[in-house]
């Protein structure tokens, strides 16, 4: 075989092998661009003459453990804990237990956080991302074991404050707020 025709059949085998390999695919979905409920009123039973909540399958990192670490390293740097105080109530309420006073499904949890509440949380509308809004969501319902074990944040490299995500026992949630 020539020189000519070795490269002619070189060529042809990469242009061949470079055919049959394909780039992997990762859709990136930009959840702020999917999702406008943050641009527009909730009506849920919380407000007179409301709907009821929306499904709690809107939220798109519930079994995200990349999303559900960073809703912990966001509910820190919002200063959450400030009044949530790690999870454990403060002067705002515990978000370790069973008790929920606005609902326990993503869609609530979301609205609260979007749209504040009565004496003391304040809305973070248009201050907060809705995909980092979305995260926080994972991460406030893994705080009192409403999450997959195998997507729970580790713990904190801080000083322990409570028993970390992924130790806690799961509770039903129990709503007892004002309908």
């Amino acid at each position: 075989m020539n020189g000519r025709t070795r490269r002619i059949v070189i060529a042809a085998m990469g242009a061949i092998l470079a055919a049959g390999c394909e780039r992997e695919v990762r859709p990136f979905q930009d959840v702020s661009a999917s999702s406008s409920r943050s641009q527009k009123p909730a009506l849920t039973q919380l407000f007179p003459g409301g709907q009821p909540a929306p499904s709690a399958d809107e939220s798109p990192y519930q079994n995200n453990a990349y999303a559900m670490a960073e809703g912990k390293r966001l509910f820190d740097a919002y200063n959450c804990s400030g009044c949530h105080a790690h999870g454990g109530g403060g002067m705002g309420p515990a978000l370790m237990d069973d008790q929920w006073l606005y609902g326990s499904r993503p869609a609530n949890i979301f609205d609260t956080i979007i749209e504040g509440r009565p004496n003391g949380m304040p809305s973070f509308r248009n201050r907060i991302p809705d995909q980092q809004v979305w995260q926080l969501v994972a991460y406030v319902q893994a705080m009192s074991g409403l999450a997959p074990i195998d997507v729970l944040p580790g713990r904190s490299d801080h000083m322990r404050y409570s028993t970390p995500e992924n130790a806690r026992r799961a509770e039903t949630p129990k709503l007892t707020g004002h309908p």
